[in-house]
């Protein structure tokens, strides 16, 4: 039985003028431990796909089941990290990080301990006292991750968490969080808008094309690939190969080209 099965979505957002359809027939079937990206042009639904699977959306039709069970509303299972970091800024990194336990009353004393080994796991020792505003973007980040994991979610969901960094430090947390979510054997989604990242972080990506959002095309990343470091992944052979092959599927996609 697979792990997340999304099956016939279908949404529209209605209006008092107008009704809007974001996504048409979206059936998609994750498995546990799997990485994978939605991919496509602006408007294809990939937000409004995410937040249905997350139960934070009732979809037109369709349902999302994930371990067997109908995703009717969020629930502890499901764990986001977004392009903002939402830290609050007059919390102590250490409050921030143990929020969410808190949130659920799940926080104890191991749960506290977890957590704090998981901030030096990422490389931040010593900084439980400070506050968001004396860390750079990517530490933010980092602690952010944290936060998600602590309450040890079943399912990730990444909205484009990386857009918002300088290049160096994107390419430093793709890896750090690749390599983090392998270690846990966690499941997860990426929305990204960026080809390469979809390819050197996923096990498959789905393209989809938009107005309305439906599923395009589904691309299994060579396994020589899902083997690598994510920065190591963008500098083997098989990469540019499939990168040129997603590129032109989606520049097919783009209104522009349609003639």
């Amino acid at each position: 039985m697979d792990f997340l099965n999304v099956q016939g979505i279908h949404h529209t957002y209605f209006t008092k003028n107008s009704a809007t359809t974001a996504l048409t027939d979206v059936s998609i079937a994750v498995e546990e431990g799997e990485f994978v990206s939605f991919l496509g042009p602006s408007g294809c639904g990939k937000t409004t796909l995410l937040s249905i699977i997350a139960g934070l959306l009732q979809p037109t039709e369709g349902t999302v089941i994930l371990e067997g069970k109908k995703v009717e509303k969020t629930g502890q299972s499901i764990g986001y990290m977004l392009q903002q970091d939402y830290l609050f800024p007059w919390k102590t990194i250490e409050e921030n990080i143990l929020l969410g336990l808190k949130i659920s009353n799940q926080l104890d004393s191991t749960k506290k301990a977890y957590a704090l080994t998981l901030l030096e796991q990422m490389g931040l020792k010593g900084v439980e006292s400070q506050f968001p505003k004396q860390l750079s973007g990517g530490m933010r980040q980092r602690v952010a991750l944290v936060r998600t994991l602590t309450t040890e979610p079943k399912l990730l969901m990444l909205d484009e968490p990386f857009s918002a960094l300088d290049y160096q430090t994107k390419l430093k947390l793709e890896d750090l969080v690749s390599n983090t979510l392998k270690s846990f054997k966690k499941t997860a989604i990426l929305v990204t808008h960026d080809i390469g990242e979809a390819i050197a972080m996923s096990d498959r990506v789905f393209l989809f094309s938009a107005s309305p959002g439906k599923l395009h095309k589904t691309f299994i990343i060579p396994k020589e690939l899902r083997e690598e470091t994510p920065f190591k992944a963008r500098s083997h052979e098989a990469y540019s190969r499939i990168f040129q092959t997603v590129w032109k599927e989606l520049e097919s996609l783009e209104p522009a080209n349609k003639h």
